[in-house]
């Protein structure tokens, strides 16, 4: 189904293009965890734009995640997405917070960082390609994964104890650990290596500092920022 994701009244944004589609009608079986839309991301707190806990993609890059997911079954594998199509006022609302942001999920996310220096760092940037529908945060998981209920926080450098393949990090860890070339355990580069071996055969690239980062090398819309909130699918 594609559809075109008209907003509300009181929203001063343009429509998103015809091409994006929710990733749920292309691809059921990819695992949904969108972080930014509740409270368990660096920030601490639901990010403006995401009104609902949807992957929004255009549908070239939708259809190529169901075909990477399938790859993966063979092995009782599939794909989970954090964040996909991503609003320009969340892009603006990160770098906000970098500036004075509460430091409550620094724990977690950034143990051994300093929020000012995020921006530096290159961890958080003030245009994103995820606004053009055609990046994508992923990782690894096992067939039928479910996410769990969340317990305690743990510091996304130790070990994870989430049911998800060991990936060296969590997701969205602003570490050095977190960058493709990092020293990790063998298991963990060898999933990292496994995803991103699978992303690249469908049309996807890796970046370089976020091991579950990649962009559609032929997007629809290069370099455009959408501004149009996530919505529940109709």
């Amino acid at each position: 189904m594609i559809a075109v994701l008209m907003l509300g009244a009181a929203v001063a944004a343009a429509p998103l293009p015809v091409d994006f589609v929710y990733l749920r009608d292309i691809a059921p079986g990819i695992v949904q965890d969108i972080r930014y839309a509740g409270a368990f991301n660096f920030t601490g707190a639901p990010v403006p734009g995401y009104e609902a806990a949807e992957c929004l993609l255009t549908a070239k890059a939708a259809e190529a995640l169901r075909a990477v997911d399938d790859e993966l079954a063979a092995d009782g594998l599939g794909l989970i997405v954090w964040d996909c199509y991503r609003p320009a006022r969340a892009v603006a609302a990160f770098m906000a917070w970098t500036r004075n942001g509460p430091d409550t999920m620094k724990p977690v996310f950034y143990p051994n960082e300093e929020r000012e220096k995020l921006v530096a760092h290159d961890y958080i940037a003030e245009h994103s390609g995820h606004s053009g529908g055609s990046v994508v945060d992923l990782g690894i998981a096992p067939r039928g994964y479910r996410s769990p209920s969340r317990g305690e926080p743990m510091a996304c450098t130790a070990p994870q104890n989430d049911g998800l393949p060991d990936m060296g990090t969590a997701f969205d860890c602003f570490d050095p650990l977190s960058a493709i070339g990092a020293t990790v355990s063998p298991e963990a580069a060898a999933n990292r290596a496994k995803l991103r071996a699978a992303m690249e055969r469908h049309g996807f690239a890796p970046y370089q500092a976020e091991w579950w980062h990649f962009r559609l090398v032929e997007q629809p819309h290069e370099g455009a920022a959408f501004d149009a909130p996530v919505v529940a699918r109709p």
